[in-house]
């Protein structure tokens, strides 16, 4: 161990050495949208690995900060390319089960198979093959809280499914040069997908580590973990701004850092918000959307 905590210490002091050497320039803030006021109890709106969580164990959190900051200095480091030409469309139709990740073509949409695989204690709709959660109860890791899921026109969106990195960031950082297939399995891939509270994903936007962290400081080492492990597996750049904050995150996630024991930190509130109507999609086929009765669909919100 002591061998381990050396070697962490080791690369943690070079990353973080570059980060301050080349300085921290914050990049513009991300898209703006509508946002979800805070519930007051939670009550809100299968499958792949679960996604990871911060369980206070604070030497896997050593070692896995570790291999992310040996990761993290592989990954380039460039300016964020212009935005032009954007549009969600060009990641495909949203929760497509047309994708060849882990949950693909397994006859559900991408949404569900997140709510299946991120809840616990849930009810699926009857007659639709195990797919569809009609309720469950969700561990928020973004925001430390536990929100009571139930599927209806006025519940469904207030538990959303978040891009760890985003699609717009993603867009600027590399995924301009991709072939639609690589783009629609991104956007559905469970590694970059994490259900959470509606408020955190609407206010977390388009942004990056350096504009946004969970309020829930505790899962905050996982979080640009997995940010890392995502733009590595897919070959997307960050900006200096990004890299930085990431490496001092990082940097901190040691038996005393934000991951370890007695350090959790709920979410800092949301102020109430008037919600102005979301431009959303069609509603998508079979039992992607939501809704009071089982058998009609509504949209939730999705673009980012």
């Amino acid at each position: 161990m002591q061998q381990t905590s050396s070697r962490w210490y080791a690369v943690a002091a070079a990353v973080v050495a570059a980060a301050l050497a080349v300085g921290c320039a914050a990049d513009g803030p991300g898209a703006s949208f509508p946002t979800v006021a805070e519930p007051p109890t939670g009550s809100a709106a299968g499958p792949p690995a679960p996604a990871p969580a911060d369980t206070g164990e604070p030497h896997r959190i050593e070692q896995q900060s570790n291999e992310a900051l040996e990761k993290l200095a592989t990954i380039p480091i460039k300016g964020r390319a212009p935005k032009t030409g954007y549009d969600r469309r060009q990641f495909g139709e949203r929760w497509t089960d047309d994708v060849s990740v882990p949950g693909g073509r397994n006859g559900c949409d991408t949404r569900n198979d997140i709510l299946r695989r991120d809840l616990v204690d849930i009810e699926l709709r009857p007659g639709s093959n195990g797919c569809a959660v009609l309720s469950g109860t969700l561990h928020d890791p973004y925001t430390g809280t536990t929100i009571e899921f139930r599927r209806g026109r006025d519940t469904s969106a207030e538990v959303q499914i978040d891009h760890v990195v985003a699609l717009s960031d993603a867009w600027q950082k590399g995924a301009q040069q991709w072939d639609e297939v690589k783009r629609r399995n991104f956007a559905n891939d469970p590694m970059n997908l994490q259900a959470t509270a509606g408020w955190a994903n609407q206010q977390k936007g388009d942004g990056d580590a350096a504009t946004w962290l969970p309020p829930n400081r505790s899962y905050r080492c996982t979080y640009v973990s997995r940010i890392v492990d995502i733009k590595s597996a897919y070959g997307l750049w960050m900006t200096q701004a990004e890299h930085d904050a990431i490496a001092r995150i990082l940097a901190g996630c040691g038996p005393s850092g934000p991951g370890a024991p007695g350090e959790a930190h709920p979410l800092q509130p949301a102020p109430p918000a008037e919600v102005a109507p979301a431009s959303v999609p069609p509603a998508p086929p079979a039992a992607a959307g939501s809704g009071t009765d089982p058998t009609v669909l509504y949209p939730v919100f999705y673009p980012n």
